[in-house]
């Protein structure tokens, strides 16, 4: 079985995360979406609240799970037997910084990297803009998929 692990902090899960979910899901058996716990990080959304906005979007979806982790990513991987890292890029600038990434995990693991090209038309989204147009009471609905609600 091709397992792949798509980490992240989803925080939150945007329209660019749900693309390259969904396009990745045909080229693996399993696809596990990953939440990075990382106590250093100031999250907007609960890990509660980030889990359920990704379970409730892909709750018709076997292929999927949805599993929380600390530490590196290449032990996480081992541990649950996923043999890729599923990456989104959006720009040059996520290419280089993703390639460096790549390339130590593969230094320290058997793990691949594979990249997908987020679509031309979700490429401006990330979740720092979308955290930035909720707190100046922005409508937000349009860069993120409907489980993502915000009751603040």
């Amino acid at each position: 079985m091709r397992r792949a692990l798509f980490p992240g902090s989803f925080d939150p899960l945007t329209l660019g995360h749900y693309d390259i979910i969904k396009r990745g899901i045909t080229l693996f058996d399993e696809l596990v979406i990953a939440i990075g716990i990382n106590a250093d990080k100031k999250y907007m959304f609960t890990l509660e609240e980030r889990t359920k906005f990704i379970a409730d979007a892909f709750m018709d979806e076997p292929k999927i799970k949805v599993m929380t982790y600390q530490g590196m990513t290449v032990d996480f991987c081992k541990e649950i037997g996923a043999e890729f890292i599923l990456r989104g890029l959006r720009n040059p600038a996520d290419f280089e910084f993703e390639k460096a990434i790549a390339h130590t995990n593969r230094k320290l693991s058997e793990i691949e990297t594979v990249f997908l090209l987020t679509s031309s038309g979700k490429s401006f989204i990330s979740s720092s803009i979308v955290r930035d147009v909720i707190r100046n009471g922005g409508d937000y609905t349009g860069l993120v998929p409907d489980t993502v609600v915000v009751n603040r």
